[in-house]
């Protein structure tokens, strides 16, 4: 394992030298399925900015652009090869079979809401957007929620490589008690969602 890791930081400090492009590089090759964790690219995105190259904010939004754009090469992956397409040649890209199906039962089981709550999630986080592409989820939407989802996952990674500064490598050390987090920010997530579709639905009475 840490030998792979290592492999994973080299990739990671060869796409850094190209700054915000080699970031969001990274996260749109994340995104799409290919196993380069974001844990690993978005810290050293904000080593970038404690080197002074850009800002939290600026890193985070290039990061989360790189998100969308490999979550919508994944969508149209699921879109146009199906379930079929993905179960036979996954395998040639990246793509197990054990993660294929653990992130489509969260898709079936909780429905669009996922696309954003699984952003906060390990590993359903990169292989969710094959699921939407199936079920052919609306694009605006699964775009919309993708980009707000990734957001504070981004940002979240990105500010503690800046404060990390030269020890970024070290920062799972720095991970401990961040499920905690992760599960107080889902809770958020769904709680904003349900206001959200509250409200929607009123404006929509008042409409009518």
């Amino acid at each position: 394992m840490e030998f792979i890791k290592q492999i994973f930081i080299s990739i990671a400090e060869y796409l850094s030298q190209f700054g915000h492009l080699g970031i969001f590089i990274g996260m749109t090759l994340e995104s799409a399925c290919i196993p380069i964790p974001s844990e690993v690219i978005l810290p050293l995105g904000g080593y970038l900015v404690y080197k002074g190259i850009g800002s939290v904010l600026s890193m985070t939004i290039v990061a989360t652009l790189g998100c969308l754009a490999g979550s919508i090469i994944a969508y149209v992956v699921g879109y146009f090869g199906g379930r079929p397409f993905i179960l036979k040649y996954g395998k040639y890209f990246f793509i197990s079979k054990h993660d294929f199906e653990r992130a489509e039962k969260f898709f079936q089981k909780r429905g669009e809401i996922t696309i954003f709550v699984s952003r906060f999630l390990p590993v359903i986080r990169t292989f969710i957007s094959l699921p939407a592409g199936i079920a052919k989820m609306n694009f605006a939407k699964f775009s919309i929620y993708t980009f707000l989802g990734s957001f504070p996952w981004c940002l979240l990674f990105v500010y503690l490589g800046k404060k990390l500064g030269d020890n970024w490598k070290s920062i799972e050390e720095h991970l401990k008690g961040l499920d905690y987090l992760i599960f107080i920010l889902i809770i958020f997530a769904i709680v904003g969602y349900v206001v959200y579709k509250v409200f929607k639905g009123k404006k929509s009475v008042e409409v009518e």
